[in-house]
């Protein structure tokens, strides 16, 4: 799993069958700081993530593996919203005074 920011969505309104239902998000990949990386993702979101959310997200086979996304093309997942993160003893992010 990763971390990253929800900084935007994507709307499609012509997509293979199977992913229908699935809304989709852009990512920009965090360090353990919480400051960007160079990385963005598009991602299925299984679990009602907004935009300004810091959430882990999986990819490759890995992101097949929830109820939301078994059996459909889905190369990375929002999996969780994260409420804090910390890094040897230290907080590192606490939501909403992070934001």
């Amino acid at each position: 799993m990763k971390l990253a920011k929800v900084v935007g969505t994507v709307v499609s309104t012509r997509k293979e069958e199977s992913v229908e239902g699935l809304k989709f998000l852009i990512l920009q990949q965090v360090d353990l700081e919480g400051k960007d990386t160079n990385g963005f993702v598009v991602a299925a979101d299984v679990v009602g993530a907004g935009i300004s959310e810091m959430v882990l997200f999986a990819t490759g086979s890995s992101a097949r593996q929830t109820v939301r996304t078994d059996k459909r093309p889905c190369d990375a997942v929002v999996m969780a919203i994260v409420d804090n993160w910390e890094v040897n003893g230290e907080l590192k992010y606490k939501k909403g005074v992070h934001d």
